[in-house]
């Protein structure tokens, strides 16, 4: 008889638990059929950023319970710290809106930016698309040729704000590694920087990752426009291996651990994030929904058309990283933010 009643409350507890599932994947479809999802990107039209968010858009809505249609939109601004802060405070927080900002965005707090307004652990941080590297290129004409060059000369490089890559990233190298780059700033993106190399205002530029190289400036790698002199991440590019990864040139420990701080973002390039507070099932909806996305053959197919890299990381690593980076002995992180005043 207890057998019995046993295996009654085990079916019955079972029973609820696939109700309980159904409803919930219903309450998900049912949220977002017919809805528009507003996919926001802290950067300009044409750049990496927004070229890996408008391919998102093109493929994630069928993965989506409810599929519905999800539209870009750019709010460009102090490095995507704007679009970082507005979905922090702002944004709705029932999963019509996410967005992507600068891989290095969520660790402002961290290295002392006061202007951040956020609790990076805090956000629901729905995937990477790519796991990235950047470099630092000199443009053909600036007169470095190696990265050595950067010890004993200036390089001007083009940058966006003071929270973006391309201004910390070449504070961070020449504070640890005593290299002599100068940033000019306020570029709306990086398509700007670009055509600042061009027209000769800037020499080169840093924290410009690879991927974005080659989707949006294939011409300038087959005609040697310009000279790839570090690489920027924890571990070397395939397509670069005889240039050198900036972790392998620190000379202590010290430099060693700043400088896996402040590049371990690159694991996390082009991160896909939604506000805090959403419904926890429409935040595992969007990660699954993401997940589906790096998988689906046509997504990968015009990834393909434009060379664009996919090399996803879950939602949920992300998130896991995120709390990682955020655990930093408080006297390494001050040493880093040091650099960045």
């Amino acid at each position: 008889m207890v057998r019995v009643m046993s295996m009654r409350v085990l079916l019955t507890a079972a029973f609820a638990v696939m109700v309980a599932t159904s409803a919930q994947a219903q309450s998900v479809a049912d949220f977002y059929k017919g809805k528009i999802i507003d996919l926001y990107v802290g950067y300009s039209v044409g750049g990496a950023y927004d070229l890996y968010a408008r391919l998102l858009s093109r493929h994630m809505s069928k993965h989506i319970p409810g599929n519905p249609t999800i539209v870009p939109k750019n709010m460009e601004g102090a490095g995507s710290l704007r679009l970082a802060n507005w979905l922090y405070n702002v944004a709705p927080k029932d999963g019509t809106a996410f967005g992507i900002f600068g891989r290095g965005t969520g660790f402002d707090p961290l290295l002392g930016n006061k202007a951040a307004q956020f609790d990076a652990t805090k956000f629901n941080w729905i995937g990477s698309a790519n796991n990235e590297v950047s470099i630092c290129v000199a443009w053909k004409t600036s007169g470095v040729t190696k990265f050595e060059d950067l010890l004993e000369r200036p390089l001007i490089a083009g940058g966006t704000s003071t929270s973006a890559d391309t201004d910390q990233f070449p504070r961070i190298v020449n504070g640890v590694l005593g290299t002599k780059m100068k940033v000019v700033t306020g570029y709306p993106g990086g398509n700007e920087v670009g055509l600042a190399m061009e027209r000769g205002e800037v020499q080169g530029r840093c924290g410009w990752s690879w991927s974005s190289v080659k989707s949006t400036h294939k011409k300038w790698i087959d005609e040697k426009q310009f000279i790839v002199l570090v690489q920027l991440g924890l571990n070397k590019h395939p397509d670069l291996p005889d240039v050198p990864l900036i972790v392998d040139l620190a000379k202590t420990d010290e430099q060693r651990q700043i400088l896996k701080l402040v590049f371990a973002r690159q694991v996390m390039g082009r991160p896909f994030i939604a506000p805090p507070g959403l419904p926890q099932d429409r935040v595992d909806a969007l990660r699954a929904a993401f997940t589906a996305t790096m998988q689906d053959p046509e997504y990968l197919a015009d990834a393909a058309k434009t060379q664009m890299e996919v090399n996803p990381v879950p939602g949920d690593k992300v998130q896991a990283l995120v709390k990682e980076i955020y655990s930093t002995p408080p006297a390494i992180a001050q040493k880093a933010a040091s650099f960045l005043r």
